[in-house]
């Protein structure tokens, strides 16, 4: 154990607590303790205290008791005489320092005007973004858990220079961590410079710039401790299986450019308690032997050029990327990415030019492997900012390939191509756009590009079902409207053929148990007519996810006797259930909202809970931030309906869901729906309207009361009773 880094460490805890206590003090005696205290949009309260040590904080003078939990954990500063090297007194010091940051930053969100942005990405000359709030914790803390994102990388301090505060940057993005930024030295941080080289940063680019000061540092590991809560299965207090959680699931390391002072010292303290290790470019010592983190707690000098290849062995964290061959980084950190119109090299397709993405199963011997024709003009071919049609044709092959997995394959090319920096998708089928930016024409990057990132990345993921793929890309309008009829036709064909399924017409259903990692005794079943909670999965991906990958989180389950047609109850369903659930669900109706609901994991797109007074039902999707007519916001719903655990009178589900003729069918269906945040509604509007038309209630979509009319029950009960809305003259629900 390095006496150097313990006292660094130890001593910039000890002035950390003395700057909260001093501006605790300062805040009271000018606002009060009874001045309101939380970071904007979130139910947890302040993250630390309440997941480390169970504290509900609200008010300015709340914080003292956190401020006393600091100072009990202070250790005395080592002397130069006697020296007792244990780490246990370094990570205790730690703990206060973050405590001591979380005082600091709540009693800057008592400020007005707020320091910090409470936005996804930085906007109008504003650079720092402060905590996540819920909605962005729900999006991106789910990452966390399904590897879509493996880890992050708090980066703190200023790199060397600007280009490689980029490399780092982008080496990082490619390898889909997060890079959370803060601490800067002299003024100047990680953030800056990438501010400097034009760099987009934000939620959507996975570059989050917390906050310039030494305390923001707090926001990462904040963000861990929410995930634990929310995804972990850990309850306030459970600090032991919090810290086990993200040591054990959440790969996160400390990357510290330039000086590293004793505030940082105390704050890479602070997240070795996380299982966090800290790498450093300068040299600031070393602790070598493993203990809390999985391997060593902090290693230095590493040179810049090395400094993630080896954060990443230290931390223990298996990265796979696929390396697709273009001249331009690649990974799903660029999804987020806009290309404007200023910066567009070519354009393709969008609302003025025909367009389509089309993926179609052919024999083997018609498909030769990589083979990537363009059709047409090649970039080179234009003038500067010129927009041309765009034809997309995939063509796969294979002995497991069948006419189900194309439209599944097909869905795949929006997000695969976003992965490509600089380049922009939107769109799908017959309505697609693309831009291609100077930045990516002038590294190289081609229109036959899109297809060598298409073959990569189908084969990477999808390779399973298929052995061949080839792709046609068609830039000039005369090939492209020869082509546009006919795939117009399919797609209607697939519509017919999707439309007609229906829970009935199939005898096997498929589960995911994909999010068993954090909620162990859930199991989604999945139907023709209820996709998963999550609304990324259907039943036609659960079956071409379970051909893809025959053990993976979706088997087959064969629905087996009916018991019970409207509820939707069968026994094979349950006795599936019963065994993947670890014994702990023994019935199981997928269509009731009362009666033994389908359980819930917590990355559901929707929550439909009972308003019992209105004899009607709220739905509230997981981006609405306010407080809902049932008393709870989103956050709090999702506490109580998710972690797998049935709960009469509240579901969790998609989207898509609310359209389905098995919508909380037992109990009379859509037309029970009385509240709807508005900006789902307005997204719900044509399938409202279509369910308004087809149980004869006329403007059924008017008489669905939102947060702009009610928000409480009893403001919903006097709208709908106005509007006259069906659900007050059906049957009773209790």
């Amino acid at each position: 154990m390095s006496k150097i880094i313990a006292t660094k460490a130890i001593r910039g805890a000890h002035e950390l607590v003395k700057r909260a206590e001093k501006e605790l003090a300062q805040a009271v005696e000018e606002k009060g303790p009874d001045t309101r205290v939380e970071f904007p949009n979130t139910a947890y309260y302040l993250p630390i205290s309440h997941g480390i040590l169970g504290l509900n904080i609200e008010t300015l003078g709340g914080l003292h008791e956190l401020l006393a939990e600091a100072k009990k954990l202070l250790p005395p500063i080592p002397g130069d005489t006697l020296w007792l090297p244990y780490l246990g007194n370094t990570l205790d010091a730690g703990m206060a320092a973050l405590f001591a940051d979380e005082i600091i930053e709540a009693i800057k969100y008592t400020q007005d005007p707020l320091p910090y942005l409470t936005e996804l990405n930085p906007s109008d000359g504003r650079l720092w973004l402060g905590a996540a709030n819920d909605v962005i914790l729900r999006e991106r803390g789910i990452e966390f858990v399904d590897g879509t994102a493996p880890g992050f990388a708090a980066c703190v301090g200023c790199c060397p220079s600007n280009e490689i505060a980029v490399s780092v940057a982008r080496e990082l993005q490619e390898k889909n961590l997060y890079v959370f930024m803060s601490a800067g030295n002299d003024g100047r941080s990680m953030a800056h410079q990438l501010e400097e080289e034009g760099i987009e940063m934000g939620w959507e680019t996975r570059l989050v710039p917390f906050g310039e000061d030494v305390t923001a540092t707090i926001h990462a590991l904040g963000f861990a401790t929410r995930a634990a809560l929310s995804f972990g299965g850990a309850r306030p207090g459970d600090y032991d299986r919090i810290l086990r959680y993200n040591k054990n699931r959440v790969f996160a390391f400390v990357l510290a450019f330039g000086p590293v002072d004793d505030l940082k010292h105390a704050q890479a303290a602070g997240a070795i308690n996380f299982g966090f290790p800290a790498i450093a470019e300068t040299d600031i010592g070393r602790i070598l032997p493993s203990g809390i983190c999985t391997y060593e707690h902090v290693v230095s000098p590493v040179e810049p050029d090395k400094i993630v290849a080896k954060a990443i062995e230290v931390r223990g964290l298996k990265v796979t990327v696929s390396k697709v061959p273009i001249p331009v980084p690649y990974g799903p950190a660029f999804q987020g990415e806009r290309v404007r119109a200023k910066d567009t090299s070519a354009e393709l397709g969008g609302s003025t030019l025909p367009g389509f993405e089309f993926v179609t199963s052919k024999d083997l011997d018609e498909v030769e492997d990589g083979r990537i024709e363009v059709i047409g003009p090649e970039i080179d071919d234009i003038e500067e900012g010129a927009s041309l049609p765009v034809g997309i044709w995939v063509e796969v092959a294979g002995r497991e390939m069948q006419e189900d997995f194309e439209p599944i394959l097909e869905r795949q090319i929006h997000d695969l191509i976003n992965g490509a920096h600089s380049i922009f998708h939107m769109g799908q089928r017959d309505i697609n756009w693309i831009r291609i930016s100077r930045e990516a024409k002038e590294k190289g990057f081609k229109f036959k590009h899109l297809g060598s990132i298409l073959h990569a990345k189908l084969h990477g993921e999808y390779g399973k079902v298929f052995d061949k793929l080839q792709v046609k890309i068609y830039t000039r309008e005369k090939e492209v409207l020869e082509l546009l009829d006919q795939v117009r036709a399919v797609y209607r064909q697939r519509d017919a053929r999707l439309a007609d399924m229906t829970d009935e017409s199939v005898e096997t259903y498929y589960s995911c148990a994909l999010c068993q990692s954090f909620a162990p005794n859930h199991v989604c079943i999945i139907t023709p007519e209820r996709s998963g909670l999550c609304g990324s999965y259907n039943w036609l991906d659960g079956k071409a996810a379970h051909k893809i990958n025959p053990t993976g989180p979706n088997q087959p389950v064969n629905k087996g006797a009916v018991i019970d047609p409207v509820k939707g109850q069968w026994q094979g369903v349950n006795e599936f259930v019963y065994n993947s659930s670890h014994k702990s669900l023994e019935i199981f109706n997928a269509y009731s909202i009362i009666e033994y609901p389908m359980t819930s994991c917590g990355c559901f797109e929707c929550i439909s809970c009972l308003l019992p007074s209105t004899n009607g039902i709220m739905v509230v999707y997981r981006e609405f931030p306010d407080m809902t007519p049932v008393g709870m916001k989103f956050s709090t719903l999702a506490g109580t309906v998710g972690g797998g655990v049935q709960t009469p009178g509240f579901i969790g589900h998609s989207k898509h869901y609310i359209g389905s003729r098995k919508f909380i069918l037992p109990e009379g269906g859509a037309g029970r729906i009385v509240w709807m945040n508005s900006r789902l509604k307005e997204e719900m509007a044509p399938v409202l309207k279509k369910i308004g038309e087809e149980k004869g209630i006329e403007d059924f979509y008017g008489m669905i009361a939102d947060e702009t009319v009610a928000t409480t029950e009893e403001e919903v009960l006097e709208y709908i009773t106005k509007v006259n809305h069906p659900a007050l003259a059906m049957p009773s629900l209790f």
